[in-house]
């Protein structure tokens, strides 16, 4: 059976040379060179409009970097406190199926969330995974991914313990009925190791090895 490498990346990660490396290794796939890979990190601070964002969902850019990138999705903060993983698998050989690939790491996050206790959804006409609020839903991950030639990447964000006051920078997602919150702000103390841990068994349970 053939098993997605999980790369566990140490220290915030500067956002340019991460997506080239991300690029680089989707089209080694592409090419049937290298296998498939689910990486795992933190960003140095940096702001991440996809190819809906709109420059007026950007309230406070202040003196951090800013990229435009070919994912999906409209703005997202990304930084210490929030463990990103960008998953690069091989979409022709699972199910080339962009709908039905969504809605597996959807699936994922909320069974990740749900294994420390945290209770998770969709929500109808907004991206990303919600928990309920103070009268409101808030999004405690993010989704934004890019498909070529059915290979993914790009991927997801789950907020552990960021400053949540770095998304008043912008209007998340371009959803101005919901706010931000993180499994600190739910009341769960956890680490990156634990987080990472759950993420790789619950991963298994959405994305099958593909045979050998």
């Amino acid at each position: 059976m053939r098993r997605p490498v999980f790369r566990t990346f140490d220290g915030p990660q500067a956002y340019a040379p991460t997506i080239e490396a991300m690029a680089a290794h989707a089209a080694d796939i592409r090419a049937g060179s290298a296998g498939e890979q689910v990486w795992l990190l933190e960003h140095a601070p940096v702001l991440t409009g996809g190819t809906s964002a709109q420059d007026s969902d950007l309230v406070n850019i202040g003196g951090i970097d800013v990229h435009r990138s070919g994912r999906g999705g409209q703005w997202t903060w990304h930084g210490p406190g929030q463990r990103v993983a960008y998953v690069m698998l091989d979409l022709a050989a699972r199910n080339p199926d962009v709908r039905a690939y969504v809605q597996a790491l959807e699936a994922w996050i909320i069974d990740t969330l749900a294994s420390f206790g945290v209770t998770s959804q969709r929500r109808d006409g907004h991206p990303g995974i919600w928990v309920a609020g103070d009268g409101q839903l808030d999004k405690i991950a993010a989704i934004g991914v890019r498909i070529s030639r059915w290979v993914s990447w790009h991927g997801i964000a789950i907020n552990l313990d960021p400053d949540l006051t770095a998304f008043e920078r912008i209007i998340p997602c371009g959803v101005r009925d919901g706010g931000v919150t993180s499994l600190a702000a739910q009341g769960i103390t956890c680490d990156l190791k634990q987080l990472d841990a759950s993420l790789a068994t619950c991963f298994e349970r959405h994305f099958p090895d593909l045979p050998a």
